[in-house]
């Protein structure tokens, strides 16, 4: 009476020696993501900095205003932009 069967035990060290070396292949073979922007995009990524003081400090009063309770919304203008996601 057999209880251990030798056969079973080598197919699937077989199958682990071939699973390594596909894994070694694959591993020699990957790339790595590459990014490029385009000559617009940087000229747009450099106008966006040069008008961030402006955008900052007008950030910064806001903050402010909200802070101190001063910050008034018009509800006018409010509904204005409203409006168009409403009549959807």
């Amino acid at each position: 009476m057999k209880i251990n069967d030798s056969q079973r035990i080598g197919a699937y060290r077989n199958y682990m020696q071939q699973s390594e070396a596909r894994s070694s292949q694959a591993a020699g073979k990957r790339r790595k993501d590459e990014v490029q922007f385009s000559a617009e995009a940087m000229e747009l990524l450099g106008a966006n900095r040069t008008e961030e003081p402006d955008r900052s400090q007008r950030i910064e009063k806001l903050k402010h205003e909200v802070r101190t309770g001063t910050y008034e919304v018009d509800s006018g203008k409010l509904a204005e932009k409203l409006l168009p996601f409403v009549r959807e």
